[in-house]
């Protein structure tokens, strides 16, 4: 006897659930219950797909932003200049996840050529410090920067806000800055001709949309600072930004306003949470309602097993006995099919960048085009925060599903059940 250790309700729950001989007798009612350990699988498996695929995309437009962005930005509360940039800085790079800092400045203007005319936000820039925190300066090529130089109002515009507007590098726009000159006439927009020295792909919609780079000794004269308006820090881990962004912030006093990426795009991170979410919630009914097909299907092994429940009840087992059979079988359908697709949807996430080029050679047909969509290839980020909980759920689910079948089971009266045998 191999198998005396385990307790008989373990034995008989297992010899319930597979495929054997004791499948034969009812072929249909093993077929339901193959259907529900396939249904458990594939729900698990699409939601740890789904999951992934979604961090991934998720992770692809944060690195994008954060190539543009600041992971922190001091920034003067009005649109005066920052007193004491050189002082703000070095307390700033005093911290130990502070890697570098640039000062800039930053405006809202109008970008107009001919009768074209887009809003645009300058940012101008010190070369030599810009590229230790921005990713896509540090990419840009030496030529290119080398051509802002003090006085030249050089800028090199977002790709999207020159295919906006027509314009190529060595063509001139014009600039439209807020706060025009009052004249006896009324207000009179001030204008500035910048010379383009070339065109910036960051790979962000928004930002290619928007972007303008200019000199930051041009931005000042242009705006009428004395100096720059906003201090950039680029840090260790980006994700420790609000943390440090709130160690720092009373150091430097409360004429600066100390803003982390996380709430400089709360708006977008907010939605794409909510989205995931949906998604989770949308997905688990599937888990569920294959979950609880198990009901179904132990409803009608109860129903075949009558006379097997009435033996074991006559030779002294307990109603929790009987009960407990039934749990094990349906728990093992859960456990099976979870496991199946647990291994399933990791496979695929792991391997998606291989699995989705091959699909689209088979149909000729490409589900993200380069010219459509800014990430052309589908990204996948598995994480156990989110796979855990997948796990959890379904089988808890299974579980839930046997509790009725396997209580009505052990209400099965012996005498009864018998006498229609």
């Amino acid at each position: 006897m191999t198998h005396s250790k385990w307790p008989f309700e373990w034995l008989i729950g297992w010899r319930y659930t597979r495929a054997g001989r004791a499948a034969r007798r009812n072929r249909f009612i093993s077929f339901i219950s193959s259907v529900s350990m396939l249904g458990i699988a594939l729900g698990v498996a699409a939601l740890i797909i789904v999951l992934s695929v979604m961090n991934g995309f998720q992770k692809e437009v944060r690195d994008r932003m954060l190539g543009v962005l600041s992971h922190i930005e001091v920034l003067a509360y009005t649109s005066a200049s920052l007193e004491n940039v050189a002082g703000i800085q070095q307390r700033v790079q005093q911290h130990p996840q502070v890697l570098a800092s640039a000062p800039f400045v930053l405006s809202q203007v109008l970008m107009a050529q001919g009768e074209d005319m887009r809003g645009a936000v300058v940012r101008g820039i010190d070369p030599a410090q810009e590229a230790a925190v921005t990713d896509v300066v540090a990419a840009m090529s030496p030529d290119l920067l080398a051509q802002l130089q003090p006085g030249s109002y050089a800028v090199v515009l977002g790709a999207e806000l020159a295919r906006i507007l027509g314009i190529k590098a060595g063509d001139r726009v014009t600039l439209v800055a807020p706060g025009g000159q009052v004249t006896p006439v009324g207000v009179v927009p001030r204008l500035k001709q910048l010379q383009v020295a070339g065109v910036l792909d960051t790979g962000h919609f928004e930002y290619d949309a928007s972007l303008a780079m200019l000199h930051i000794q041009d931005a000042e004269r242009i705006f009428r600072l004395e100096g720059p308006n906003g201090i950039r820090v680029k840090l260790k881990n980006a994700q420790l930004a609000r943390e440090v962004a709130a160690e720092i912030a009373p150091e430097l006093g409360s004429d600066v306003l100390v803003r982390d990426w996380t709430r400089a795009n709360r708006t977008w991170f907010t939605a794409v949470q909510i989205e995931k979410r949906m998604m989770f919630i949308i997905l688990t009914l599937i888990v569920a309602v294959a979950a609880f097909n198990l009901v179904s299907t132990l409803v009608m092994t109860v129903t075949d097993k009558r006379g097997d429940i009435a033996i074991l009840r006559t030779l002294g087992a307990s109603p929790a006995s009987i009960m407990a059979i039934f749990v094990v079988q349906g728990a093992l359908v859960g456990i099976i099919g979870t496991v199946s697709g647990l291994v399933l949807g990791l496979l695929v996430a792991f391997n998606i960048g291989s699995i989705v080029p091959a699909i689209e050679r088979a149909l000729g047909a490409s589900f993200l085009p380069q010219d459509v969509y800014l990430i052309s290839r589908m990204p996948s980020d598995p994480q156990w925060a989110d796979i855990g909980p997948v796990v959890i759920i379904a089988l808890v689910l299974a579980l839930a599903a046997t509790l009725y079948p396997s209580w009505r089971a052990s209400r099965i009266d012996p005498a009864e059940a018998l006498r229609h045998e």
